[in-house]
């Protein structure tokens, strides 16, 4: 009779029975902030009984201050809903109901995130909180919401999901749900920074220490910086000039990474050690082999080429500077001034709005470059073409990438001087977004026409737009 009822159907499994009691209250707490005693009662039994602290129940209690008590945990919230499968294909229930209870606390802790003002204190909480729910993804604390890089660990095992409680069924893989979930944490964070009066934590210089710089934060001090003296833009500066370190950093790493220019073999390799082609010298000097001697004599070394044939080459890059475009404002603008520093690459910066601003002398300096945008406004894409186009000397040599979501009013108009640069010789690249998740929307007519002429809009990673710069411009 062991497993089974008087009647012959199964015994309840227990450990299943406890892991739907902490969804359920997980579910009950995402939709109404209010306790259910009986679920909160249970809930407490249940994670008693696995050796979990209590602590975790507490919604006011963040992941850092519960791993700070109990060290131990940290280990288990890396790659918590993406385990691994266990190799005899059998479910450690037990083990569920302790990940249940882990998941539980972080996904409560991002996504309830309440109402009301938000101070500087609740705001780094919560991006604490959620750099541990990017770690249970397999993803890098600020990797999800910042996009840069991270597709977590696809395909790991099973995870750990409010869907997957019925009695025998595994749990989802979350893995594939990262792209939708990046997203979301974004226009959390956006919402948490819109609550706060950033202006009064700005002028107070210990509040201003505990923001971490994100791309939500960045957008709301450049809408604001207008606004902001003293203190307060001394420390708004500081908070973007960090920001912009950081995205430097990645995207420079993505550049020297991409496709390079062909080999340049008219110039001769610089014979120094690291170019040494050991294996090339060894091959050309087997006549001198000494079978006696068991020696090889070498007459001569021979080298690598390492020099890439470049031409001078313009990249100008015109950026939509609308509400819209944020995201992309920031990262192109980084972008540009990696560019303005590989040799021969002259590099020419304009955003617009319904006025264009020529920003061309800072382009190598992409903070004095933020500084100086107007975040905001309508569209008129003709008042930036008529600064971009007088600078196409060379087209052959001249690279235009158009940056927008390319909802226009004068369509018609902008498309066909868009049109013109093609047929110049000139490469054009319209990009409908660059952002870490590659989600935008593009206007459905310039995205048919651009297709039409032969250069279709790209759209996603700013990896794409990338390996088309480099290829090009080297």
């Amino acid at each position: 009779m062991s497993g089974r009822t008087m009647g012959g159907a199964p015994a309840p499994d227990p450990d299943e029975n406890r892991r739907q009691v902490l969804y359920w209250r997980l579910l009950a707490r995402l939709f109404d902030p209010e306790e259910q005693a009986s679920l909160e009662s249970a809930s407490l039994a249940v994670v008693e009984d696995v050796g979990l602290p209590a602590a975790l129940l507490d919604p006011g209690a963040s992941v850092d201050s519960v791993v700070q008590r109990h060290p131990e945990l940290a280990a288990e919230f890396d790659g918590l809903m993406t385990p691994e499968p266990d190799e005899d294909g059998a479910r450690d229930r037990a083990a569920e109901v302790r990940r249940a209870a882990l998941a539980s606390k972080v996904l409560l802790n991002v996504f309830a995130s309440g109402s009301g003002t938000v101070t500087a204190e609740q705001l780094a909480r919560w991006q604490a909180d959620a750099g541990w729910l990017e770690r249970a993804l397999g993803c890098r604390p600020g990797e999800l919401r910042g996009g840069r890089g991270g597709a977590g660990r696809a395909g790991a095992g099973q995870g750990v999901s409010p869907t997957g409680t019925g009695v025998g069924a595994p749990a989802p893989d979350l893995s594939r749900l990262i792209p939708e979930i990046g997203p979301e944490l974004g226009s959390i964070e956006a919402g948490l920074v819109k609550r706060m009066h950033l202006r009064e934590v700005l002028a107070d210089p210990a509040l201003a220490s505990r923001l971490t710089p994100s791309m939500s934060l960045i957008e709301q001090l450049l809408r604001d910086k207008n606004n902001l003296s003293g203190v307060a833009l001394a420390n708004a500066k500081a908070l973007i000039r960090r920001y912009v370190d950081e995205v430097t950093e990645v995207l420079r790493t993505q550049v020297e990474k991409a496709t390079v220019g062909e080999l340049d073999r008219s110039v001769p390799p610089k014979r120094v050690y690291r170019n040494l082609d050991l294996d090339r010298t060894i091959w050309k000097n087997l006549t001198n082999w000494d079978p006696e001697e068991e020696r090889l004599y070498v007459d001569r070394l021979y080298y690598r080429h390492t020099s890439r044939k470049t031409t001078p080459q313009r990249l100008i890059v015109v950026v939509d500077q609308s509400g819209s475009m944020v995201d992309s404002m920031v990262n192109c603008t980084i972008l540009a001034s990696i560019f303005a520093g590989l040799p021969k690459v002259d590099v020419h910066l304009i955003a617009y709005d319904t006025q264009a601003l020529d920003l061309t002398p800072w382009a190598h300096d992409p903070f004095e470059t933020l500084l100086r945008t107007q975040l905001g406004g309508g569209t008129d894409g003709t008042v930036a073409m008529a600064l971009a186009q007088p600078k196409i000397a060379e087209p052959r040599n001249t690279v235009v990438v158009w940056i927008s979501d390319f909802y226009e009013w004068r369509t018609d108009e902008l498309f066909e001087s868009m049109a013109a640069i093609h047929r110049s010789g000139a490469k054009f690249i319209p990009v409908g977004s660059v952002t870490s998740s590659g989600r935008g929307s593009v206007n459905p007519w310039f995205r048919e026409k651009f297709k039409d002429l032969g250069t279709p809009v790209i759209s996603g990673h700013i990896k794409k737009l990338v390996h088309e710069l480099k290829t090009f411009l080297t």
